[in-house]
């Protein structure tokens, strides 16, 4: 009995030592090599997030018919304007803005009502006061208006933005104000139209972005340009930028171009530089400027998602959703 007992200890022995003669060298992973490990896995999972990040995704129509400049507006209490403008085309138009309202961001009711005319790219922030004050374009300068109420509106004595810039270039007009109050202090974002061609691009003029500041709302100060896109990333165009309060808390300024809508954020004294977020769809492949690009882009919060809605020629107000 002892013999067999002995026989099976020197069995299970050997059986060991074989086990480990089969382990190889390049098997064996010291501690560090081990840490090293998990850090790759995470950099390889960190970049597996960053391919799947949030993308907008088109949806469909907001507002349908000859429209376009749409402004979003938080009015609180689960309630949310958009104001939308006549496009200049329309025979016999008067340059009409007017308003829808919504719940959820995606089905919106018409107001009654015409809220201005002879106003071109409204711009309505609400004020710290409850009133409501809307920046627009008319006769070429950027102007004014207050409102109690959203609704009905007082224009407002005196020049908000006029050509007049820090950076010697003479412009034919500004136009697509945006503004937005950081702390005690509005911060506008503005185009301005510059005579001349870029190159084969389709328009006969360019447009730069600038930037202005203002402690009242009413005496604003130029700072300088937010973006030049005389080259040929942007093809001497980037217009009607939309300024907005993030979920972290950072600005970013939002704008389109001749291929596209892109985003850029605010650092305090000046922009990133912009990416692309939304690109214009072209009919074909061969086809160098998209006919028909998402134009005038607002962006809005509504719950925990973001929207943002964007002009089509002729068509309408459209949207998408950050997915």
């Amino acid at each position: 009995m002892k013999k067999e007992a002995v026989l099976i200890v020197l069995l299970f022995a050997i059986l060991i030592s074989g086990c480990k003669n089969n382990i190889s060298e390049s098997q064996i992973v010291e501690p560090d090599e081990q840490d090293q490990l998990i850090e790759d896995n995470i950099v390889e999972k960190n970049e597996n997030l960053e391919g799947n990040a949030l993308q907008w995704v088109y949806k469909g129509s907001a507002i349908e018919g000859n429209y376009a400049d749409s402004d979003f507006v938080d009015l609180g209490n689960g309630k949310y304007r958009m104001y939308y403008a006549t496009e200049p085309e329309v025979p016999g138009n008067k340059l009409e803005v007017y308003s829808a309202v919504s719940s959820d961001g995606v089905e919106w009711t018409p107001e009654n009502g015409v809220r201005r005319e002879f106003t071109v790219f409204p711009d309505a922030v609400k004020l710290t006061d409850g009133k409501y004050r809307m920046y627009f374009q008319n006769g070429g300068v950027i102007k004014s208006a207050i409102s109690s109420d959203g609704l009905s509106w007082k224009d407002e004595n005196g020049v908000r933005i006029d050509t007049k810039n820090s950076e010697g270039l003479i412009f034919q007009n500004v136009a697509g104000p945006t503004t937005i109050m950081d702390g005690n202090k509005y911060i506008m974002a503005y185009s301005g139209s510059i005579s001349g061609k870029y190159k084969d691009a389709p328009n006969n003029y360019m447009t730069v972005l600038m930037w202005a500041t203002s402690s009242d709302g009413l005496n604003f100060e130029v700072q300088g340009l937010a973006l030049d896109p005389r080259n040929d990333k942007f093809y001497g165009f980037a217009d009607t930028p939309d300024l907005i309060k993030w979920s972290d808390g950072t600005i970013k300024m939002f704008f389109w171009g001749y291929f596209g809508i892109y985003e850029s954020v605010f650092t305090g004294d000046g922009f990133t530089e912009p990416v692309m977020v939304y690109e214009a769809k072209k009919e074909n492949a061969m086809q160098r400027f998209p006919s028909s690009p998402p134009g005038d882009p607002t962006l809005g919060k509504v719950g925990d998602k973001w929207f943002m809605y964007y002009g089509q020629h002729t068509k309408g107000i459209f949207y998408a959703s950050l997915e």
